[in-house]
């Protein structure tokens, strides 16, 4: 089995479309709900999400990773700068906890069919990998740590657990929650 974890530029938007939008919706979130505000995606994409996210594509740090395993578009995970990442910069339920110049992972999708399979921890380290790579200091999550399984619908902000596997630590709580648990602040230093 092999893995490759790449950025989602515009030669991959159909990958990343395969993994978290596979039957194309128009009204999908596209990953962008937690990344940009309303106003932007309309501009961007002229009233269009996915037309919003391809641009996205094209942007210096492109919006995230595609993560692929013997070739087949498995695993996405939403990252970038957070001065970067509108809906954080202007959050008032996750604030910045020091003045580090983190990205920060917006959420993590594994692809139906392929969960439960180690998909989630390699995504989570392609992305510290790209984020590494493009001179990043440290990557936040903002995860919850639920007691059992977690609702489906809710589960893209990701578990301590899996990213504590990935080598991320508790280094605060936030204001915001998902399905009904406080959110955490996880860091991982790349210096």
């Amino acid at each position: 089995m092999t893995w490759e974890t790449h950025p989602v530029t515009p030669d991959r938007f159909e990958d990343f479309a395969d993994v978290i939008n596979p039957n194309r919706r128009a009204n999908h979130c596209w990953c962008l709900s937690h990344r940009i505000r309303l106003r932007e995606i309309e501009e961007l994409g002229e009233g269009s999400r996915e037309q919003a996210m391809r641009r996205l594509t094209e942007c210096e740090h492109p919006p995230g990773v595609v993560a692929y395993r013997d070739g087949v578009p498995v695993g996405w995970c939403n990252i970038g700068p957070r001065s970067q990442i509108t809906r954080l910069v202007n959050s008032k339920l996750i604030r910045p906890v020091d003045d580090v110049a983190v990205w920060s992972i917006v959420c993590v999708v594994v692809r139906g069919g392929h969960r439960k399979q180690g998909v989630s921890g390699q995504v989570i380290d392609g992305a510290v990998d790209y984020a590494r790579r493009s001179g990043a200091p440290a990557v936040e999550a903002y995860p919850v740590d639920p007691p059992g399984r977690m609702d489906t619908t809710m589960a893209f902000v990701g578990t301590r657990r899996m990213f504590a596997a990935s080598g991320f630590e508790v280094i605060g709580e936030t204001d915001a929650v998902a399905s009904k648990m406080p959110r955490l602040v996880m860091r991982r230093d790349l210096t």
